[in-house]
């Protein structure tokens, strides 16, 4: 297993569409289990393979208190979604950045596992949430696109001047 780079918002590489992933076979397993490792050492409760430049339909997202509950999306699509909740979000892409967004309160959700079977999963609270953030960034979409233009703003000049500094 290997630690990813995580690409930082404003990149445009997060704004890439994710192609579908046509079959489930090793190289896709290792590169799970490197997402696995890499949210894990951030640390994160989710990751999209949009984050580490892959731009391939895959998630991964551990929501338990001691990390021990690993789940991985392949292909994940929402058949159903319920309600709306709102909540304070946070990602790695945008790090130290965290601001209200509102999201479906409950949702149903299909995609492959590692084995390349399918499987439907319904979800709510925070795990609901961490789907949806997640599957944002398979669509080329990052979470501070739901805040104001003015929150945008101010967020992205922030990132291109550390960046400016780091690159200095």
């Amino acid at each position: 297993m290997a630690l990813l780079p995580i690409l930082i918002y404003p990149d445009q590489r997060l704004h890439k569409i994710a192609a579908p992933i046509e079959r489930v076979d090793a190289e896709v397993r290792r590169l799970a289990a490197d997402m696995a490792e890499t949210m894990y050492a951030a640390p994160g409760v989710g990751l999209a393979a949009t984050q580490v430049d892959v731009h391939r339909r895959l998630i991964v997202i551990d929501v338990s208190e001691d990390k021990s509950q690993l789940q991985v999306f392949i292909n994940p699509e929402i058949l159903e979604r319920e309600g709306e909740c709102e909540g304070e979000e946070g990602c790695l892409s945008v790090p130290g950045i965290y601001d209200s967004v509102s999201r479906s309160a409950w949702i149903r959700v299909r995609a492959l596992d590692l084995s390349g079977q399918p499987f439907e999963l319904e979800a709510e609270g925070m795990l609901a949430v961490c789907i949806q953030h997640e599957m944002d960034h398979l669509q080329g979409k990052v979470f501070v696109e739901y805040l104001s233009r003015l929150k945008q703003t101010r967020i992205k000049s922030k990132f291109i001047k550390q960046h400016a500094r780091i690159t200095a």
